[in-house]
């Protein structure tokens, strides 16, 4: 229902490790113009309406309501002539395989955009 690939948890990681105050990282949704919504991950602090999914030791916080729209759940960190950044799996995303449907980076507060 939720896997984070190897390459992607060392890389969250490291990314917490380098965080003055690291927070549970959330994955939400955004849209994305042409493409449209697609799932995100920003740092932010865990809410009563959420659910907590911990894998190789990262802690994950997600709605509810999202999770169970977007069940099940894989992040893998690719490499491609589009670049590298985090990959989202979901049935949130079907029919959108060969588009990028993920995030470059982890965003440091759900507001940063």
């Amino acid at each position: 229902m939720f896997e984070v690939s190897q390459e992607a948890s060392d890389r969250m990681k490291k990314f917490l490790q380098e965080q003055e105050n690291p927070k549970p990282i959330r994955i939400l949704t955004t849209e994305g113009g042409w493409r449209g919504l697609y799932l995100v991950m920003a740092m932010d602090d865990q809410k009563e309406t959420d659910e907590v999914l911990t894998d190789r030791g990262v802690t994950f916080v997600v709605d509810k309501k999202l999770f169970e729209r977007a069940k099940p759940i894989r992040i893998d960190y690719t490499h491609s002539t589009l670049g590298e950044g985090y990959v989202f799996e979901s049935q949130l995303l079907k029919g959108k395989e060969g588009l990028f449907t993920g995030c470059r980076n982890i965003c440091d507060t759900c507001e940063d955009g």
